[in-house]
């Protein structure tokens, strides 16, 4: 059992989760919660870390069996943990890589293009929000946080190991290969003059959505095929990125239903 947090694992534990680039090299990441180590798939798991107490638990004794697996006194795990109430498990997983072709490949392709979304609740619960509105993908800038931080892999609530994803290094590039996939970009933007629920979203197609603070930059909103809008009232400009995307992708299913 492990008694110390200057133990090398916990260390090296900790180093992911608090650092991207340490991710990055080491191609993993961390995810913690009871959800998302049943949901994960066991060849992608490369160490558990278990509390002493979580351990006990008979019941999911069987789950982690043949897993890889270190048992943490309750202490020390809890040091360990990244949330305030740990429920006693932290898995370490290999990272996902997708690329574009396979969502171009779909008849009529949904997805979803952020560009420089800072904040990761809000990319978590975009991903979440995709996989409920059956999204073939979503297309990140590379100025978007990074999607393995902690607290926007518990807000996909497990939606990160069914919704492909990837960061491209030229989003304006992605954009034009997108259009000559025949697949139609739409911007969302306050200079929309028409409502999205006026356009017709049953061929492929593509939302644009920007920072939360600056909204998108003018050259990548320039070349989206057209601006749409969401109605307001009062005395309101825009909705939260999340919100905003939640309404665009279920209109999209909507239509296609």
């Amino acid at each position: 059992m492990i008694t110390s947090s200057n133990n090398s694992k916990l260390k090296n534990l900790k180093l992911l989760q608090q650092k991207a680039k340490a991710r990055k090299e080491q191609d993993v990441f961390v995810t913690e919660g009871v959800k998302m180590f049943l949901e994960a798939e066991p060849d992608r798991i490369k160490e558990v870390f278990l509390s002493e107490s979580f351990a006990k638990k008979t019941e999911y004794q069987p789950y982690w069996k043949e897993l890889p697996v270190e048992i943490v006194s309750d202490e020390i795990f809890a040091k360990a943990s990244d949330t305030v109430t740990p429920q006693g498990v932290l898995c370490v997983q290999k990272q996902y890589h997708y690329s574009l072709d396979p969502i171009l490949s779909k008849k009529t392709p949904l997805c979803i293009l952020l560009e420089d979304i800072q904040d990761p609740g809000n990319l978590g619960t975009i991903l979440r929000t995709a996989e409920g509105a059956g999204v073939d993908g979503v297309i990140l800038s590379k100025g978007c946080v990074d999607i393995y931080n902690p607290k926007t892999v518990r807000a996909t609530m497990g939606s990160l190991y069914r919704v492909p994803f990837m960061y491209t290094e030229d989003l304006e590039q992605t954009i034009q290969t997108l259009q000559q996939k025949k697949v139609q970009v739409y911007a969302a933007h306050l200079q929309g003059k028409t409502y999205y629920h006026n356009k017709q979203f049953q061929t492929g197609t593509a939302f644009l959505m920007g920072n939360e603070g600056n909204g998108l930059r003018e050259n990548t909103a320039k070349l989206a095929d057209d601006y749409i809008k969401i109605p307001m009232e009062g005395q309101l400009e825009s909705l939260n990125v999340a919100v905003a995307t939640a309404l665009l992708v279920y209109e999209a299913k909507r239509q296609r239903s």
